[in-house]
């Protein structure tokens, strides 16, 4: 039986768990967030498997990328990723991976960009069950009056993400820098 091959990383905003699957990029989250035991069940059961703790060659590749990202010399990830949820969440993960670096959006403007404005509420959940933190960039959502709302790695981790990133608010109100 296949595995998901995950290892522990620590960077200096926090440690993830980085998993592949079939050569495919499926995890990459806070290790210490509230919902880590519903996402890992989410995987190993649709994938019908269990996580074996073995480096691999995407995982080497995605540490790399998160360094380089993180010391503000990569702005774009060319990992191949397996997104694992219902067709819903993967629309809406789909979608986050449109924000570029240094943009961000609401979850208003990402449920009028699934054709949707009244899915607010379902977009925000699927953004929290979102398993590849950083990558899929659910830390790019912000509320609708710029305000910095739930991230899964914490909303200071999420303000020094978006700094990183020199992000601007998407609020009509302010186009600016969020800092």
């Amino acid at each position: 039986m296949k595995s998901i091959h995950i290892s522990f990383v620590t960077f200096p905003l926090g440690e993830l768990i980085i998993g592949t699957y079939d050569n495919k990029l499926c995890i990459c989250d806070w290790r210490y967030r509230k919902m880590r035991s519903t996402i890992d069940n989410r995987l190993k059961n649709s994938l019908d498997t269990q996580f074996e703790e073995k480096e691999d060659e995407i995982i080497k590749q995605t540490i790399l990328q998160l360094e380089e990202y993180m010391s503000g010399e990569r702005r774009e990830f060319n990992i191949p990723l397996l997104l694992i949820g219902t067709d819903f969440q993967k629309s809406v993960w789909k979608e986050l991976l449109k924000i570029g670096y240094g943009q961000t959006s609401t979850y208003l403007q990402q449920s009028i960009k699934l054709n949707n404005k009244d899915a607010i509420r379902a977009v925000a959940s699927a953004n929290g069950a979102n398993a590849i933190s950083i990558i899929v960039p659910c830390h790019r959502i912000v509320g609708s009056n710029g305000e910095l709302v739930g991230y899964a790695g914490g909303i200071a981790v999420k303000e020094k993400l978006l700094k990183l990133e020199g992000a601007k608010l998407c609020t009509q109100e302010n186009q600016g820098s969020l800092f």
